[in-house]
């Protein structure tokens, strides 16, 4: 134990001895460890904020919408609209690859109004399995069932900020409203989804689709049943792109043109978007590795020189320790201790700097899709363990090859 606290007093004597080159070595090491974690935290900030985005919207969700069908093939020129039907989402929600799917009927025009405000807002005619495809938090009450679709009842869930432009700091639940002059009674409330306003999902009401269709159906539209878009989701996530053909089929069979015609179709695929944007992260995880990399590199580089140099000043010293019985040992433990403070000590330091920035960064709001920076623990072990390693192997060598030599040869370096 003594010895113990000798060396680490002569490792602080030392590097007092050189103020200056310690603190510059020392802020180098402490600058790339806290430069790395701030680079890889806000990398973690963006991952998890684009994930839990997509979590919030849905999951595995794959969207069709209306779109063109070229009457002579190849030619869009020729081409015509066509339109989603009900029919449509039957045979989709029975073709293979299909897990789930809904038809989804939506007005922009509708006008709500309840005992205390009125609010205009999107009222959405969806299937009771909507809630499944999407991702809808019950607030209160309950969320639209069977028997509501097939009695027609005159039924609505509400979105959070529809809740509160309709009934500010009053009960919602059990209450009546009218739309369009139809009344509808409130069996269920959602909860807020998302950070801020860009959730389109908090302003919706929805309603069973049998009553949205004979209520509210689309203007303008000749065909009976017409949906304004379809949402399914594969049966495993891996055979998405194996639903989408199936999808394809199915609108080409109905609406009379070739599925393999690509400008025919419009739509969504979230888990496709998903893969690309993992394969971003993905691609800015090698980038941020290769600035780490190059950090890391440059406070090794300043390790080594310091250790480097320290012992090459300290020859005659070690020959002199070696003269008065100072072992092969203990002269190599001291230079591995003093590698092991500096190059950890400084971590500490960049790794408490970081997290101190990361902190006081994760009080902004930041925009969507976008969560505060994470430090990274495992990265930050990791690379203060390298540079660590890089110090120890730098001061070693020299030390070693010093010790090894006889204490007259050692007082004579100059």
């Amino acid at each position: 134990m003594r010895t113990l606290i000798d060396i680490f007093a002569q490792i602080f004597r030392t590097l007092w001895a050189h103020k200056l080159r310690s603190f510059l070595t020392m802020f180098g090491i402490a600058w790339g460890i806290g430069s790395l974690l701030l680079l890889v935290g806000l990398g973690e900030g963006f991952r998890s904020g684009n994930k839990r985005e997509m979590e919030e919207f849905g999951k595995d969700i794959m969207f069709l919408f209306p779109g063109r069908a070229p009457v002579v093939e190849g030619s869009m020129r020729s081409a015509r609209n066509y339109l989603l039907t009900y029919q449509d989402y039957v045979d989709i929600r029975s073709a293979p690859y299909i897990r789930n799917a809904s038809p989804v009927l939506t007005r922009d025009d509708v006008r709500a109004v309840s005992e205390f405000a009125s609010a205009s807002g999107q009222i959405t005619g969806i299937e009771p399995q909507f809630s499944e495809i999407r991702f809808l938090p019950l607030k209160q009450g309950r969320w639209i069932n069977n028997l509501d679709g097939a009695q027609k009842r005159n039924v609505i869930v509400l979105g959070d900020e529809m809740t509160r432009n309709l009934f500010t700091g009053r009960p919602a639940l059990g209450a009546m409203i009218v739309l369009n002059g139809i009344r509808f009674e409130v069996i269920g409330t959602l909860r807020r989804v998302g950070r801020g306003d860009n959730n389109s999902t908090n302003a919706r009401g929805y309603i069973p689709y049998q009553v949205m269709a004979e209520y509210f159906p689309l203007k303008g539209e000749q065909q009976k049943g017409t949906v304004s878009f379809i949402n399914y989701q594969p049966r495993v996530r891996s055979e998405h792109e194996l639903a989408f053909q199936e999808v394809r089929k199915v609108v080409a069979r109905n609406h009379g043109f070739d599925y393999r015609d690509d400008n025919a179709f419009e739509g969504w695929d979230t888990i496709k978007q998903s893969e690309m944007v993992g394969a971003i992260f993905d691609a800015m995880s090698v980038f941020l590795g290769s600035v780490g990399v190059v950090t890391l590199a440059l406070g090794a580089i300043g390790v080594i020189n310091i250790m480097l140099v320290s012992v090459t000043e300290r020859t005659r010293e070690i020959g002199l320790r070696k003269a008065l019985g100072a072992t092969h040992r203990s002269i190599l433990l001291q230079f591995f201790l003093e590698g092991i403070f500096l190059t950890v000590v400084s971590g500490m330091i960049g790794m408490g700097l970081s997290a101190g920035v990361m902190a006081a960064l994760g009080t902004i709001q930041g925009p969507g899709g976008f969560d505060p920076p994470k430090l990274v623990l495992r990265t930050a072990i990791l690379a203060i363990s390298c540079l660590t390693v890089a110090g120890v192997a730098a001061g070693i060598y020299p030390a070693r090859k010093a010790a090894m030599l006889q204490p007259v040869e050692a007082l004579r370096q100059e």
